[in-house]
């Protein structure tokens, strides 16, 4: 009976074990264990889970054929670890995604935060802080366009006055491949007062509008011939007179013709002063104001030509070389247009994109900073 209890007692600790039940009959069988002595192992498992120190005994006097469970115990107790380590590639799965993820955000967020940072100039600003910023940006400007002048060419204040009136709709670089001959046949405004209207007709074809603009021209010279004696004033309210004259043909003839300030709001200055956040007027009237109170008077003819400059070189309409901008982190805008400094250098005109100018005859500074003169009507 002693012996049955011990191979029970045995059985008994290989079934608390659970996992490693299976070796034990294994071993009963190798010893001639009968199925009845299995039977009796079963009610003597409160036994040994009262006496876990004679289990212990009894384990250690089993067979070398009943000890083998015992190693195969220790994988078992290992395999939970090796659900540890199949779940543990599980946990790190995140990592990899987290990696691909991260750059993308920072990518992202790059060309974004510039603007961000530009953009908060506007929001609150103070008046003197707008002024100091608008100034700041003129004298940047001016760095960049240290040769900046009128585009248009012309030798007298006549000249510059019918140029300017012709220049309606059109490019200052076709106003100035058309007047040569213009002022080769009617060098006066005695001369164009008399003029053919067909004949003008004619030559002023190129600009676009050109009935229209003969009627203008012709009508001017006749004015100031009849008014003035044949010479343009140098006066704002008697140059608005003139036919086809308005503000902003007039301030361009008094700043560069008789070197009285003016500002000249064009369609390129009204688009820069609204998305530099100077004014929100958009009637011209009101934006020459605006904008005249911010700077010194000596300064609105230069600041005019730099604001238009900047406007036909870089500050697009429709795509603003936004990268290759000198003004960027003084602009409420930046952004709107392409940000990639490769990409913005492809849009540049002009001399900033190694191209001729407008003027047929700039002045000498401008070719020595690089310009270069425009090809004459029909040279292509």
């Amino acid at each position: 009976m002693s012996a049955e209890r011990d191979s029970a007692v045995g059985e008994q600790g290989s079934d608390g074990g659970r996992k490693t039940a299976g070796a034990p009959r294994t071993a009963a069988a190798g010893t001639g264990a009968s199925a009845a002595s299995a039977k009796k192992a079963a009610p003597s498992k409160k036994a040994a889970a009262r006496k876990p120190a004679a289990a212990k005994k009894a384990a250690a006097e089993k067979t070398p054929g009943a000890t083998k469970p015992a190693a195969k115990k220790a994988p078992a107790k290992k395999a939970p670890p090796a659900k540890k380590a199949s779940s543990a590639p599980l946990k790190k799965a995140p990592a990899p995604r987290k990696q691909v993820v991260a750059p993308k955000k920072v990518t992202a967020s790059v060309p974004a935060a510039p603007a961000k940072t530009v953009a908060a100039h506007p929001q609150g600003e103070s008046r003197t802080a707008l002024v100091r910023r608008a100034r700041r940006v003129n004298r940047e400007l001016a760095e960049v366009y240290p040769y900046a002048h009128p585009e248009l060419d012309f030798e007298n204040p006549f000249q510059l006055v019918v140029a300017t009136v012709l220049s309606a709709q059109t490019t200052d670089l076709r106003v100035n491949q058309t007047t040569p001959a213009l002022f080769a046949k009617y060098p006066t405004p005695e001369d164009l007062a008399a003029a053919n209207p067909e004949e003008v007709e004619e030559i002023l074809r190129p600009t676009g509008f050109f009935r229209a603009k003969t009627k203008s021209v012709i009508g001017l010279s006749k004015a100031l011939v009849e008014q003035f004696g044949g010479e343009v004033p140098g006066r704002l309210e008697d140059l608005v007179k003139l036919p086809g004259v308005g503000r902003k043909t007039a301030f361009v003839v008094l700043g560069n013709a008789f070197g009285r300030p003016g500002i000249t709001v064009d369609t390129h200055f009204q688009r820069l002063v609204r998305r530099w956040k100077w004014t929100d007027e958009t009637d011209p009237d009101k934006i020459e104001a605006a904008v005249g109170a911010l700077f010194p008077k000596s300064d609105w003819t230069d600041l005019s030509h730099h604001v238009i400059w900047h406007g036909r070189r870089i500050c697009h309409a429709r795509k603003p070389a936004c990268g290759a901008c000198p003004i960027a982190p003084l602009c409420p805008a930046y952004g709107e247009g392409e940000t990639d400094p490769e990409k913005a250098k492809k849009l540049l005109k002009y001399e900033k994109a190694g191209q001729p100018g407008q003027r047929l005859r700039p002045p000498q500074a401008y070719l020595d900073a690089g310009g270069r003169a425009a090809p004459p009507l029909g040279a292509g």
